[in-house]
């Protein structure tokens, strides 16, 4: 799924150290197909034992519906290396994280699989973490997102998983992108070189 900008309300989870294990339970990473894992997102913690939602969970309130970008803790995402966490959040709705730092497998997992995870400054992030529900608007091609009042924060990400969102394509989709010119690079070699001996 392409990303150019995100505009949306927030949903706050003040929450550090997220594990991906509360993020989705292992009992989930049965299956390799990412339908369905909506569902089971904090699942531990967006459900009682009856599994009736508890309407605590800032997930389950009615103002959360639709919202497209959470607010989290420092340190999301640490724990296993799960594909299955950032598999959850977007089928889910979510298309975007703000916190102050992400574990690092769990952010390379999440620009393979069209989430994108923002590093905001620890003024903005306490700022953020106050209120749910702001609208935000994030713009992955100037990489800032624009803040309540007019300002805006510039956001780090490197220029490969830029392309990669900004496209709408995972890294065999890239190099497939590459064809033409592979085959044109290919084709000026020597034919010595392009058969195995």
């Amino acid at each position: 799924m392409k990303i150019d900008t995100i505009q949306s309300k927030t949903v706050v989870i003040p929450v550090e150290n997220i594990d991906t294990d509360q993020i989705i339970p292992a009992r989930y990473l049965k299956t390799t197909s990412k339908e369905g894992l909506g569902d089971g997102l904090f699942y531990d913690w967006r459900y009682n034992a009856d599994g009736s939602p508890k309407a605590d969970f800032p997930l389950n309130q009615p103002a959360a519906k639709g919202a497209q970008i959470l607010v989290v803790g420092d340190n999301f995402g640490c724990g296993s290396s799960r594909e299955h966490a950032p598999w959850a959040l977007t089928q889910f709705g979510i298309r975007a994280v703000i916190s102050t730092s992400f574990a690092d497998i769990f952010r390379g997992n999440s620009l393979k699989n069209g989430l994108l995870p923002v590093v905001v400054p620890h003024d903005v992030h306490a700022e953020l973490l106050r209120w749910s529900g702001l609208e935000l608007k994030i713009d992955l091609a100037a990489q800032k997102v624009f803040l309540p009042g007019g300002r805006s924060v510039d956001f780090p990400i490197d220029a490969f998983s830029k392309n990669c969102l900004l496209n709408g394509v995972d890294e065999l989709g890239y190099m497939l992108q590459q064809d033409a010119a592979i085959k044109a690079y290919e084709a000026k070699r020597p034919k010595s070189i392009n058969t195995l001996a």
